[in-house]
């Protein structure tokens, strides 16, 4: 039996009940709470889902709009507000960031979905 008082991915201690789903803010993941299992069982059985800002879900190919400005790694260039941007591949994470894709003027890089929505 799981650890109702941890996250059953990164075992964090700081979870947290959102009214439907068991929350991690260490490691975003969420889980439907059983009896079974305590805290519960992972809600990511199947594929991933990733959301935008606003919610909306994303898939590979899809376009989206910036909605912060971004500084970039490396760079003293910044991604404004508004850059759109076409073909978006969704990737596991790493490090927080679920997109991949190509910036005009920038090349290959990857966002974080929460700072994107759906064009």
């Amino acid at each position: 039996m799981a650890d109702p008082t941890k996250c059953p991915k990164c075992s964090a201690e700081n979870i947290y009940f959102d009214g439907s789903l068991w929350t991690c803010p260490d490691c975003s993941h969420e889980w439907v709470a059983t009896e079974e299992t305590g805290a519960g069982e992972s809600t990511q059985s199947g594929p991933r889902i990733v959301t935008d800002a606003h919610g909306t879900p994303l898939k590979d190919g899809d376009s989206i709009s910036v909605i912060k400005d971004l500084k970039v790694k490396g760079s003293s260039s910044v991604v404004k507000v508004g850059t759109k941007v076409k073909n978006i591949r969704i990737i596991e994470d790493d490090n927080g960031h679920d997109i991949s894709c190509k910036i005009e003027g920038f090349g290959a890089m990857n966002l974080k979905s929460e700072f994107v929505k759906k064009a």
